[in-house]
């Protein structure tokens, strides 16, 4: 089975954030913003390398640009040409800055998910024809509101290419023929119910300890008993699951590169890893707009390491790039020994694509580069083991 992935695809230029009416940049002052914001990240001077950038057509300004329309190529031709791509999983952020806004914005909503949603990502794959794209939400889609949220829920039930099945579900693909399950959660509403604290580093790249709460920035309350009980329902799900790969889906990482988001990574790992190391095979995100891989033992998580770590795949950069960050990221493997970085690569447009063969998964991180074409190059080609212990 060939199973596409790609996060984070709904930035277009033709839909402003507040902050490029704001900031009004000059080709000049986007670079001197770029440079500021890096060194308030605390990130290596040495490595800097500023973003892509384009004219609005809106504000006529620069702003970052968005590598929406040539991943969406890349990944026809990749599909078309290259690997057989029986269904897609797409991860979040899937319209950007706030999701919809049900006109509030003075944008009406059915044309930007035509834009975001069914142009570019609604009819990636013609053969075979069961080929739909397994949908999540991520934090940006509930921005505006949680009747956003839901209505670009009610758009892709109804989407020609599309699955959803509410924020959370899951579902066997029929490409699969029952061996493959997903297992659909939305990470923004279990964020939610919890306590997560600013994140900030030391100069050094080691976390800033601190009891400053991060208020949640998006409308995702979680408002029914199943909403609030996610992380029990998906060990239940996974437990009773007749599947021979198990793969969980959501929005937020507990594993990243980028030094920004460790504070919802550390939650999350409380929360689902218990359940992921017991039964699942590999955990699916975005939300860092980067390519990555990494292991979890799942020492801390159960006490004593499983046979097979547990992989998490981040396929974050189908729109936006972000850097990673070195010295965080040596901090990170150094701090929590449960963990290793397989690879981790930023400032990048890229996708995935999964190969399940018999007991055997080969990951391919793809990149297009940045200028404008839609040329694949592969970055990283990772093997592993569906987890012995499950077999």
């Amino acid at each position: 089975m060939g199973i596409l992935i790609f996060g984070d695809s709904g930035y277009h230029l033709d839909y402003p954030d507040q902050d490029d009416y704001d900031e009004l940049f000059t080709g000049e002052g986007f670079d001197q913003y770029e440079w500021d914001d890096w060194l308030d990240d605390k990130r290596p001077p040495d490595e800097f390398e500023a973003r892509p950038r384009a004219i609005s057509p809106v504000t006529k300004r620069t702003v970052e640009a968005s590598g929406m329309h040539q991943i969406s190529i890349a990944m026809k031709n990749y599909c078309s040409e290259t690997v057989t791509c029986d269904f897609g999983i797409m991860l979040g952020d899937n319209i950007y800055p706030s999701g919809a806004t049900l006109g509030a914005d003075g944008f009406d909503d059915a044309k930007r998910f035509q834009d975001m949603l069914s142009d570019p990502f609604g009819n990636i794959v013609s053969e075979p024809e069961s080929y739909l794209t397994y949908a999540t939400l991520g934090n940006h889609d509930w921005e505006a509101s949680r009747e956003g949220g839901f209505a670009q829920i009610r758009y892709l039930e109804n989407a020609d290419g599309f699955y959803i099945d509410g924020p959370y579900y899951t579902v066997k693909p029929p490409a699969g023929n029952g061996e493959i399950e997903l297992f659909v959660i939305d990470t923004s509403m279990i964020l939610a119910t919890m306590t997560v604290y600013q994140d900030s580093l030391n100069d050094d790249g080691s976390e800033v300890l601190h009891d400053v709460v991060e208020p949640a920035d998006y409308n995702v309350e979680p408002m029914t008993a199943g909403e609030r009980s996610q992380p029990q329902w998906l060990e239940s799900a996974l437990q009773a699951s007749t599947a021979k790969w198990k793969l969980v889906i959501a929005h937020h990482p507990i594993w990243s590169s980028g030094g920004s988001k460790f504070y919802e990574a550390k939650v999350l790992r409380e929360q689902l890893l218990p359940a992921m190391c017991r039964y699942a095979d590999a955990y699916i995100v975005g939300h860092d707009h980067t390519l990555e891989i990494h292991t979890d033992s799942c020492e801390s998580a159960l006490g004593e390491a499983t046979t097979s770590p547990l992989v998490q795949i981040v396929s974050g950069a189908a729109a936006k790039q972000r850097p990673t960050h070195t010295t965080f990221m040596q901090h990170q493997d150094r701090k929590y020994p449960e963990h290793k970085t397989i690879m981790a690569e930023g400032l990048l447009w890229g996708f995935a694509h999964l190969t399940l063969t018999g007991d055997v998964a080969e990951l391919t991180m793809l990149k297009v580069p940045d200028d404008g074409s839609a040329e694949i190059s592969t970055s990283h080609v990772y093997k592993f083991q569906r987890r012995s212990h499950l077999n």
